[in-house]
């Protein structure tokens, strides 16, 4: 279990937390920007040259763009899409006959081979269009059957399935339960061997699975026999490849939602449905690191989507406030409305380089970029969400009517409503807000839980013996840690390269290091508590988030300058004027917060003793 203390925790969340730890990447075998911002170490070598898109692998992806682009205008009508919530059975054969289904898939399988970048570009240029069917393309290959396959599949595995997505088949991914959630301790769907082993027996239900009612073949993820360790029960969680037409796998409903109105999600049972052995990803008891390691490529697409709708925005917000004249001047003119274009285009700039960063780290093939594909979907769904909002505020009523409406009496149509419902669901799928921020803290906090992990927690020392070797390795770590992270580094630094954002990167070295040491004073404050304190840690993740995003602006900028367009560099100045001043808010809460009073207050509202605040209201039962 590491460092993690858990003898003050319920049996429950003990047992969430063992199976979490054990799930874990627990070792690196490439350095992380990101990862090492936390503990004061500013790499700039891991930002710089900039990880920009070849010619050759742009030029496919520009050809692909064109096709899609027409495909789009041509065939998918977003408003029927939205309100008829179903997308045609034309434009899913259209979408196929492009090889958008394969997207990913190597050439050899008869997919396009598509770079993380491009496949990226092209799920950003559907989600500017149209929600629902960037989701359809998006849950199919960045988490659905052919990602996992790609990584984790024998020859044989490959050769059996990736041609048949190349073609056409849709797949999807199935981890939720309806009591399920981000807990898959508490799974229940069972997969009991028979046949000596030769097949199990599927039995359980999923929820949300998206594309799960049209799947041709999912990822189940399914509780295998406990595997005993050292006298203890652990459960073993197992991915299984599950053809659909399979006896025993039902759809029993369609939800309906908020927006992506034309996704087929919805509640799936399996009951006694065979699956062969030689259908298991990974291996038995390896589906939760499966799923985990899936997602760290998997949601890249989520920051795609989102910088594709943000930039969407930006079009429509200049577009109106350009024409739209009050007390005779444009309302760009208005300080107010200035304001929140600059805030806009900057953090458009800002998601963008971001979300072409970690997409090349992972086409790479040698980066470990847990911690960036994390920050990246935390970052770019946050700000999307922000700026669909200020979008909707700059158009007014227009915003908040529907595109059907605008269009039936003469005006532009712009989808702001639909964008708003639709881009809502980014801060939850695929690790919601919450998560992603408990995700990162616990990255952040191994190497210190690796280095003093015994004399922050003394019950995981394993007696007198251990706590002594533990404290003299905490001593020659932290003797040599703590003092580097006070010197001026910035003395024997060079970011001339960098021109007037050079500033910006000594700030992003100085903070790194500030960071660090408060992290490790809240650690020493804290102790075993620190894992509880879930708004400080939040904070501590947004101070890395926002020097993280700040460094991909800079460096891009500065590529892009290179290239010979150096108008690159007022964006990434604005967006890292935005963000000092939101690190500084931070920083200050680090140490001056109400969090205490706030959960005490919550508790009591919790035991009912507001519930008074809760009058004159129609009762929920």
């Amino acid at each position: 279990m590491g460092a993690i203390d858990t003898s003050n925790m319920s049996k429950g969340k003990a047992e969430a937390m063992e199976v979490a730890e054990d799930s874990r990447q627990t070792t690196w075998e490439h350095p992380s920007f990101a990862g090492e911002l936390f503990m004061g170490r500013f790499r700039p070598e891991l930002v710089w040259p900039y990880p920009a898109q070849s010619p050759e692998d742009k030029s496919v992806g520009d050809e692909l763009l064109l096709r899609l682009e027409a495909f789009l205008k041509a065939n998918v009508d977003a408003e029927r899409i939205d309100l008829e919530q179903e997308i045609p059975a034309e434009v899913i054969r259209g979408l196929a006959d492009l090889g958008l289904f394969g997207m990913k898939i190597p050439k050899e399988y008869g997919g396009l081979g598509l770079s993380q970048v491009n496949y990226n570009r092209a799920i950003a240029l559907v989600a500017s269009h149209c929600g629902s069917t960037a989701v359809w393309l998006s849950a199919h290959q960045s988490i659905g059957v052919p990602q996992p396959l790609k990584l984790f599949g024998t020859p044989e595995q490959k050769r059996q399935w990736l041609p048949k997505f190349s073609a056409g088949a849709v797949s999807a991914f199935a981890l939720t339960e309806p009591e399920v959630g981000s807990d898959p301790a508490k799974m229940t769907t069972t997969a009991t061997p028979v046949e000596d082993g030769a097949a199990y027996l599927l039995n359980g239900v999923k929820l949300w699975c998206t594309n799960g009612l049209v799947a041709d073949t999912i990822v189940v993820m399914a509780r295998t026999p406990d595997l005993v360790v050292n006298g203890r029960a652990k459960k073993q969680i197992t991915a299984f490849v599950v053809d659909t037409k399979t006896p025993g796998f039902k759809v029993e409903h369609r939800c309906s939602f908020l927006g992506i109105r034309a996704i087929q999600n919805g509640l799936i049972r399996f009951e006694n449905l065979r699956v062969p052995k030689e259908n298991i990803l990974l291996g038995p008891g390896k589906g939760l690191k499966l799923a985990l390691m899936t997602l760290n490529t998997g949601r890249l697409t989520l920051p795609a989507a989102s910088a594709g709708a943000a930039k969407k925005c930006l079009s429509i917000t200049r577009d109106w406030a350009a024409k739209r004249v009050q007390w005779g001047a444009p309302i760009a003119e208005h300080d107010a409305v200035a304001q929140k274009i600059a805030d806009m285009a900057a953090a458009a700039f800002a998601m963008e380089s971001v979300t072409l960063y970690a997409s090349a780290l992972a086409d790479r093939g040698h980066a470990d970029i847990r911690i960036e594909a994390a920050m990246a979907k935390l970052f770019c769904s946050e700000w999307a969400w922000r700026i669909v909002d200020e979008t909707l505020q700059i158009r007014g009523g227009r915003g908040y009517e529907t595109s059907a409406s605008l269009r039936a009496r003469g005006e532009d149509p712009w989808p702001v409503e639909r964008m708003l419902r639709d881009n809502r669901i980014n801060l939850i799928i695929e690790g919601s807000s919450e998560i992603m921020r408990l995700f990162i803290a616990r990255e952040a906090l191994d190497p210190h839980l690796r280095a003093a992990g015994a004399l922050v927690n003394p019950k995981s020392a394993g007696g007198a013996g251990g706590l002594l070797k533990a404290a003299l390795g905490a001593v020659a770590f932290y003797g040599r840690w703590y003092p580097a992270r006070w010197m001026p580094h910035n003395l024997l630094a060079s970011d001339s390269g960098y021109g007037p954002l050079a500033r910006h990167m000594r700030w992003v070295r100085r903070s790194s290091n500030r960071l660090a040491r408060r992290l490790f004073h809240l650690m020493l404050r804290n102790g075993p508590a620190l894992e509880r304190r879930q708004a400080l840690l939040g904070r501590v993740v947004d101070i890395g988030v926002e020097l993280f995003a700040v460094s991909c602006a800079c460096a891009r900028a500065r590529h892009m300058a290179g290239e010979g367009r150096p108008e690159a560099l007022e964006p990434a100045d604005q967006y890292a004027r935005m963000a000092r001043r939101k690190v500084e808010a931070l920083f200050r809460g680090l140490g001056c917060n109400d969090d205490r009073a706030r959960y005490a207050f919550s508790k009591k509202v919790m035991e009912g003793r507001y519930a008074w605040l809760e009058e004159g209201v129609m009762p929920l039962r």
